[in-house]
């Protein structure tokens, strides 16, 4: 299996191992150290070798980080962990819940006489720092690089990760590696600026046309590059990961520790990302940044024909092992089954397609309570029965050579209460609306994504993650800087991906999301339309019945009934050719209408 399910973190390791780290802040003079979940690229995801966050605390979230002071430590999660670290800390942390309380404002309530805060450079952007800076000017807080305290007492860290890497084929990239680099490096000249510092993993992989698999579910390997205005590209990568790869003409490939020298040598405007270069190397670039963004994101995010038909193949082929686990899943009675079966069992369907590199990121199968866990990681310990009357949220994915995939299906186990169905039709409604929607060109995630709220929101109700995220084309399954949540600014464009996950949690009780990743594409015209104003549309790219069994049909409008019952019928003519006679069976009685 892809997947295990080992306790990676206990609650019981966090207050020896804060001990250990405040005795290092005493051997220093320090009154406070940074632990963040990160790594020196500032990815979302890590190796790991850079679970710092997790090996400290317990929380094995995939954002958030630690204040370690003398005599407090606040974890810092935002609303998707609420839940899960009040399971996973000790009560020797404060969980804080972030962003509404920032870490300027925290480190002032906690130390009104002052005090010195370090922190390891390259483990922290340039951007978080200047914030943090600016807010602790004119009190008595200083911050300072440091080494990383942490590292000192972790005895059995992991090593650095040194996979192999692979080349990713042209037919399902769309364009090549070379003309990447020429097409970016003349948007860098047209800008004036001399080169572009890339930190982020996934860029360099979309950059070069290769795979790796240095982070677990991430087909990437680590590595820096600088892409020069000139079109010549340096890749800061150890040599025996590319071993029998052959590299375009422009890349020159060097030892990982020629970074530092060759990016002080940089000159003009280099053009960087506050959000993901480390400040170790903004030190570097002092007067020289233009703070314009990685050059490679939006490229990056606007798929090509090719990276858009491989993404809607490798849905309907994980669709089919969707409903495959979904009809095993609907056979099983209640009470004879738990969380970790639910997951074997859909890898199993998975691992059948020769195509499957990985899952796309852990599965989450919470049932009951658990499901009310957003970011749930089912283990040997929390390992539910699937009871009667019980909720199970299933989200998963998968990593295959011609795309990634990211779905969820709620699944009624028995009879439903009344109070789970009306809160999953609300959710549905939401999903439907989103799905449904047309709006101007130029619009961003933060002008739409409302609608995917406005069913929960009367009644009262509402959700605390995004209600959508960008996806890679056979890499992250969370990609930006496309996203659908109110702090997001870019403009949505052709051929971006992005989930649609609205959802509803109650703590101690049930969770419920419904997940399917869209594309984004030019509206079809209307004859109502103005014939100057551009619009845009989604078409969907995952295939699987939503739960009837869920559904209070009376909530449901006209067009919402429609177009379930087109998906539906769209569901099942593209996925039961591909399945089982009993799983398309199955399916036939779970698409039928409304």
């Amino acid at each position: 299996m892809f997947q295990s399910f080992d306790v990676t973190a206990r609650p019981e390791q966090g207050p020896p191992r804060l001990a250990a780290l405040r005795a290092e802040l005493e051997k220093d003079g320090y009154d406070g150290f940074l632990v963040p979940r990160a790594d020196a690229h500032q990815g979302e995801y890590v190796a790991p070798r850079d679970e710092r966050l997790s090996w400290l605390t317990g929380f094995t979230g995939s954002a958030g980080f630690c204040a370690a002071l003398r005599h407090s430590a606040g974890v810092f999660i935002d609303g998707r962990y609420r839940t899960q670290v009040k399971r996973q800390v000790a009560d020797v942390y404060t969980p804080v819940p972030w962003p509404e309380v920032s870490l300027g404002e925290w480190l002032v309530q906690q130390l009104p006489e002052g005090g010195t805060i370090a922190y390891d450079p390259w483990l922290h952007a340039s951007r978080e720092i200047r914030e943090l800076t600016a807010r602790l000017e004119g009190t008595a807080i200083r911050l300072t690089e440091s080494d990383n305290l942490l590292d000192r007492i972790w005895t059995d860290q992991p090593a650095p990760p040194m996979n192999p890497v692979t080349p990713h084929p042209e037919d399902f990239a769309g364009e090549s590696a070379a003309a990447k680099i020429d097409r970016l490096a003349a948007t860098l000249r047209g800008a004036g600026q001399s080169a572009a510092v890339i930190t982020l993993p996934d860029s360099i992989m979309w950059l070069l046309n290769l795979r790796g698999s240095d982070i677990p579910r991430n087909p990437v390997a680590h590595g820096f590059a600088i892409l020069h205005g000139d079109a010549r590209v340096d890749l800061f990568m150890a040599a025996h990961k590319l071993r029998g790869i052959s590299l375009p003409e422009q890349v020159t490939l060097h030892d990982p520790e020629r970074l530092v020298p060759c990016v002080a040598a940089l000159t003009g405007q280099v053009a960087v990302d506050e959000a993901s270069l480390p400040q170790a190397l903004a030190n570097l670039l002092t007067g020289r940044m233009a703070p314009t963004g990685d050059p490679c994101a939006l490229p990056k995010a606007r798929k090509t024909k090719a990276e858009i038909a491989g993404s809607a193949a490798a849905h309907l082929r994980d669709g089919a092992a969707v409903v495959e686990t979904l009809a095993w899943l609907d056979a099983q009675p209640a009470g004879s089954i738990r969380e970790i079966d639910v997951v074997k069992t859909l890898e199993g369907f998975r691992a059948a397609d020769p195509a499957l590199r990985d899952i796309s990121f852990e599965t989450i199968s919470g049932t009951g309570a658990n499901g009310a866990i957003i970011h749930y990681r089912v283990t040997e310990e929390s390992n539910a029965t699937l009871e009667d009357r019980d909720l199970l949220v299933l989200d998963s994915g998968g990593q295959y050579l011609d795309g990634t995939t990211d779905i969820t299906r709620t699944i009624a186990i028995g009879t439903p209460g009344q109070q789970e169905a009306e809160a999953f039709t609300r959710v549905l409604q939401g999903m439907i609306a989103m799905s449904r929607l047309r709006w101007p060109a130029g619009r961003s995630g933060r002008d739409i994504e409302a609608i995917g709220r406005l069913p929960l929101w009367m009644a009262g109700q509402d959700f605390n993650h995004g209600l959508g995220h960008g996806v890679g084309a056979y890499l992250s399954v969370h990609e930006g800087p496309q996203g659908l949540s109110r702090a997001n600014p870019v403009p949505l464009e052709t051929g971006m991906i992005l989930s649609n996950e609205p959802g509803y949690y109650r703590e101690g009780a049930f969770g419920i999301r419904i997940e399917n990743l869209l594309v984004v594409e030019d509206a079809p015209a209307l004859d109502t339309a103005d014939p100057d104003r551009k619009m845009h549309a989604w078409r969907t790219l995952t295939f699987a019945p939503i739960d009837r069994r869920l559904v209070v049909p009376g909530m449901l409008s006209a067009g919402e009934r429609d177009w379930l019952n087109s998906y539906h019928a769209e569901v099942f003519h593209k996925i039961a050719p591909r399945l089982s006679a009993s799983a398309s069976k199955w399916l036939e009685a779970a698409c039928a209408p409304l």
